[in-house]
């Protein structure tokens, strides 16, 4: 059994991966409950589990913590849809024609490294403090990191493609319909990530004059010192994130199922692997 558990990249099975992922959740308890039971911190920096319990119930019935979730994640979802039409059309061009990319880039590259963070007095001068602001942001929070990664997918499209296409009569713009839809698989799986930049940067929006949304919720329980309620709505946050990537998973595996083969399959495949391992060690001898 121990020199299973050590295989390099053997799969785990369904029962081994969510006796892990309970183990370390609860170990993480544990841990959270051993410092606040012997207050090895005090009590503003970590709260009791039990308080934080009671807070996360308050949050459902007192502080509409559904209604938060909502705002925010439809402040997401607009950032994600005004990054997705731009972003994939542009990042296709700049694949495909190398002097976009080259008049592009230039300004491009250097955005995807600096912090959004700086950016945010310079979007409040510019759009104000309320919807617009906020979604602003988090479009330009999103829209360089999926702008780099339509680029990067559509290069890897092989040629070998674009030239039988080529050979059978296709024009240029039948050619790049064709480099789209080969890289939409890889890029549709970039979408998660997306939502995950998302979620990291709505609470920063939404601490700026918002009166909805998990940020305004976590930061209004942190001005009246309310540490059992910022714990809770960290962990909603964290639940409501998880929740919408989980259905981007679900997604993707539905609408691309080759990128995602059966367990019986990479068995099979292992199997085949280690017989043909066997055989050539058998010559060998």
């Amino acid at each position: 059994m121990m020199e299973g558990l050590f295989s390099i990249r053997k799969p785990s099975s369904p029962r081994a991966r969510l006796s892990l992922a309970l183990l370390s959740w609860g170990f993480l308890v544990m841990v959270w409950i051993g410092l606040t039971f012997w207050d090895i911190l005090p009590p503003f920096s970590l709260p009791r589990p039990e308080g934080v319990l009671r807070a996360l119930v308050r949050l459902w019935g007192e502080y509409d913590l559904l209604g938060n979730v909502l705002q925010s994640w439809w402040r997401i979802a607009q950032a994600f849809l005004w990054s997705a039409a731009l972003a994939i059309p542009f990042g296709l061009l700049m694949a495909s024609f190398p002097w976009i990319h080259d008049l592009v880039n230039p300004v491009a590259a250097p955005m995807r490294a600096m912090p959004i963070t700086a950016f945010l007095p310079a979007f409040i001068a510019l759009f104000g403090m309320e919807e617009l602001m906020k979604v602003a942001f988090l479009w330009f929070g999103m829209f360089f990191y999926l702008l780099a990664v339509v680029v990067e997918e559509v290069s890897r499209v092989d040629n070998i493609l674009l030239e039988t296409a080529y050979t059978l009569g296709a024009k240029r713009r039948h050619v790049l319909w064709l480099m789209f839809r080969a890289s939409f698989p890889s890029i549709f799986s970039s979408f998660r990530i997306l939502y995950d930049i998302g979620w990291t940067y709505v609470i920063l929006a939404e601490m700026v004059n918002a009166r909805k949304g998990v940020g305004y919720m976590v930061e209004s329980a942190r001005k009246v010192l309310d540490f059992e309620r910022v714990y809770a709505g960290i962990i909603a946050i964290g639940v409501a994130a998880f929740l919408f990537r989980w259905l981007l998973t679900y997604l993707e595996r539905h609408l691309f199922p080759w990128r995602h083969p059966s367990r019986s399959a990479s068995e099979t495949a292992v199997a085949i692997g280690a017989s043909a391992t066997r055989k050539v060690a058998e010559h060998g001898k």
